[in-house]
């Protein structure tokens, strides 16, 4: 990829190409660059020289390390842009279409905001996590008197059910009961009334 694309890489991914501060971070990155120099022989950094001709890290930071290769840069070249090389970790001037790797670096964040955004975090969890917790309490509830309401009134149907058919049996035994002894009397009467033809005669 070309410089300019290579910026636009790593501002999508959150970060910008690598500043170098140090000898140390400039081994460890060689020594991680290595693994790479089948795919390309150096990486784009993120060193560009501004308006005024100082050289600045992309995160605007002062070059106060600098690991150039032997006669670099030249003075007809302060318009270019700068790869870091993945065999010796010295920089050199490339035009900035050169097609090179790139090495993205994200900003650090100090332990103690580090700490303080993860506490923050944590405490934003927990209002949500007791939110939570007393949704799911009140819809448990929601459930456990809807199951409650509807045994309630499915044993009341049942039991209305229950005693209705009961009533229409011992209502029907009793008019049963009734047409039985309905024609008793009736027998009884005729019988009674034989009887008293029988006397009279």
């Amino acid at each position: 990829m070309s410089w300019a694309q290579s910026v636009t890489q790593c501002v999508q991914s959150g970060g910008m190409l690598a500043s170098v501060e140090d000898l140390a971070e400039s081994n460890f990155l060689v020594e991680h660059a290595d693994l790479y120099t089948s795919k390309t022989s150096g990486f784009w950094i993120g060193i560009y020289r501004n308006v005024n001709g100082q050289l600045l890290w992309q995160d605007k930071s002062a070059v106060d390390f600098v690991n150039w290769g032997e006669g670099q840069p030249s003075e007809d070249q302060l318009d270019y842009c700068v790869e870091l090389s993945a065999f010796s970790g010295y920089w050199s001037i490339l035009p900035c279409s050169s097609q090179k790797g790139f090495i993205c670096k994200k900003l650090k964040i100090h332990p103690l905001l580090f700490a303080l955004c993860l506490f923050t975090d944590a405490k934003k969890d927990k209002a949500r996590g007791d939110m939570n917790m007393w949704l799911l309490l009140t819809l448990v509830l929601i459930i456990l008197l809807g199951m409650g309401f509807t045994i309630y009134f499915l044993f009341k149907i049942k039991t209305q059910s229950e005693t209705e058919r009961e009533e229409r049996r011992h209502s029907t035994l009793l008019e049963y009961s009734r047409d039985l002894t309905g024609k008793d009397d009736e027998t009884d009467s005729t019988n009674n009334k034989e009887k008293n033809e029988h006397s009279v005669v």
